[in-house]
């Protein structure tokens, strides 16, 4: 396939996925992310900023992807990369650790390199002129004091990013860069970056990427109950004091307790505190298909450097390696190399170990080296605590009654605790009505009626979620993409998740095979539009009601 085609095929994929419920940041992205080259099966693409790219990884991938395959007419897999000359790279990554004023700064340097005359005139400071002197920007270094080896680490990338970045916000805000480390949670997540880079600069792109963690998962927003107590505590020591403490850490318990907001905060304290260089965090499934990646591209070498080059390993899920003995046989490597470095391997479950049967013994009698630690579901007044913070987090309105009566409904998964909060809330913006107890009670009523919760099944949901859309159990587990199909295969996947404790991927098996971020993307786009669409949250109400009715 030619360049152009594949380019034409990239645009009109654009132009396609531009009515979907993407945001306009993320349209503003795919608008200028373009296609480099077609290698076998796989198209590599060049996001504008690291940012994009964890957006495009995490997030968009299963879109994009479905999307060009069904654009080429032929089954592939997308690899994305960051623009190495573009300079609006720093940009995302600035406002998570400086002031917001200082993203507005950024986009004017790049001219710089080419005109520096203009950049006086734009920028009224006389300081421009001192733009050799930002070289001396290592006026970070000086701030050492509190976190030497990280700004140590931010000059060394100066070969690449002091031209651009550094001469601007040098005279504006040294300042402001130094107090943001303690206090902005992002801040140890780009700190434990840079010092990486510094370690390897000659794989930036890898380190970059390597924590991969959720700035709002931390240890600050974890509500702590007498059913996390133990493992939020473990957690705590373990990133205080890696490889130390308890290695490995194994946190086990049932879908939606926290245990990812668990491993992310480990990440984010250990970094902060300056207790690791390099964090990563994988899903056991990204694991496994970057191996298989690694296998099919000839990149051995390159896959066991990134997770073995780290100062800390977090893996999550790790029930999905069960059936993946190439993979199980390449993990206990990893672990027993991590594990002789004195590396800490922090490790999620929804089974102690004793209960997946099916991995090798070596891997089961290695996670129980260290410390397991379960997760039960929350108390009442935990889950109290929980919707408070959530609300807070959120700016919702919701007076203490209401979610008193929220938490009494849910008991077994913070999820649908939180999902329940978000239903609430977004009934009351869409009706323009105040949240109180009284329509807390209509609400939920419509989703949690009174009495037993029947079991539903997958099955169930397909069957009426066919039947209220007009189409059928196959067309849900095909593969069509006309816009009827795709919005009722997502209600009913949105709807897998919500009724059922189902995983991820096996919500993705039920829908013809397809992938777990699929399910994900759907989960996530319904919430959205429910939020949105009163046509919509009403049709997941009465479907909800008619599940409800058919299970009793």
């Amino acid at each position: 396939m030619s360049q152009d085609e594949l380019h034409s095929a990239w645009a009109a994929m654009t132009a396609e996925l531009g009515d979907e419920s993407l945001s306009g940041q993320q349209r503003g992205w795919l608008a200028v992310t373009q296609p480099l080259g077609l290698f076998e099966d796989t198209v590599i693409i060049a996001a504008p900023h690291q940012f994009a790219r964890e957006a495009f990884e995490s997030r968009l991938r299963p879109m994009l992807t479905e999307a060009l395959t069904r654009r080429l007419g032929r089954s592939v897999q997308i690899a994305v990369t960051v623009r190495a000359t573009e300079p609006i790279t720093p940009a995302p990554t600035a406002p998570r650790q400086a002031a917001p004023r200082v993203a507005p700064v950024e986009p004017p340097e790049p001219p710089r390199r080419e005109e520096p005359a203009p950049t006086p005139p734009s920028q009224p400071l006389p300081p421009p002129a001192e733009t050799p002197a930002p070289p001396p920007t290592p006026q970070a270094p000086p701030a050492a004091p509190g976190l030497p080896a990280p700004l140590f680490d931010t000059s060394a990338l100066s070969p690449q990013r002091s031209p651009e970045s550094r001469p601007a916000p040098a005279p504006r805000t040294a300042t402001p860069m130094v107090p943001p480390p303690p206090a902005a949670d992002p801040a140890p997540e780009r700190t434990g970056v840079f010092r990486g880079e510094s370690r390897q600069q000659s794989v930036q792109p890898t380190t970059v990427q390597a924590s991969r963690l959720n700035p709002k998962y931390s240890f600050d927003t974890f509500v702590i109950g007498s059913s996390n107590r133990f493992a939020h505590a473990a957690a705590v020591a373990v990133a205080e004091s890696p490889a130390k403490a308890y290695n490995p850490l194994f946190i086990y318990g049932a879908s939606g307790l926290g245990k990812t907001h668990l491993l992310h905060a480990i990440g984010h304290y250990a970094q902060n505190l300056g207790n690791a260089n390099t964090v990563r965090y994988v899903s056991t499934e990204e694991f496994t298909n970057d191996f298989i990646n690694s296998l099919r591209d000839d990149k051995r070498q390159a896959f066991q450097r990134r997770y073995r080059d780290v100062d800390i390993l977090l893996i999550d899920d790790i029930q999905f390696l069960e059936r993946a003995e190439r993979t199980q046989e390449e993990f206990f490597h990893t672990f027993n190399t991590l594990h002789n470095a004195n590396k800490q391997l922090v490790i999620s479950s929804d089974r102690s170990p004793r209960q997946l049967s099916t991995l090798e013994d070596r891997l089961r009698t290695r996670f129980e080296w260290g410390l397991l630690a379960d997760v039960q579901p929350p108390d009442l007044e935990t889950r109290i605590a929980i919707l408070q913070k959530k609300a807070a987090q959120e700016r919702l309105d919701a007076p203490p009654d209401a979610l008193e009566f929220i938490a009494s409904r849910i008991h077994h998964s913070i999820r649908e605790l939180e999902g329940a909060l978000i239903r609430v809330t977004a009934y009351a913006s869409l009706t323009r009505k105040p949240v109180d107890l009284a329509l807390a009670q209509g609400v939920l009523q419509d989703f949690i009626p009174e009495g037993e919760s029947p079991d539903v099944t997958a099955e169930d949901i397909m069957t009426a979620t066919a039947e209220y859309f007009g189409v059928s159990d196959t067309d849900l587990r095909g593969h069509s993409r006309s816009r009827v199909l795709v919005n009722a295969r997502q209600v009913a996947m949105y709807l897998c998740r919500e009724l059922t404790d189902l995983s991820l991927p096996r919500i993705g098996q039920a829908f013809g095979g397809r992938d777990h971020t699929t399910v994900m993307h759907a989960d996530r786009k319904i919430r959205k539009q429910m939020a949105e669409k009163r046509s919509l949250y009403n049709q997941i109400a009465e479907l909800t009601n008619r599940l409800k009715l058919q299970g009793g």
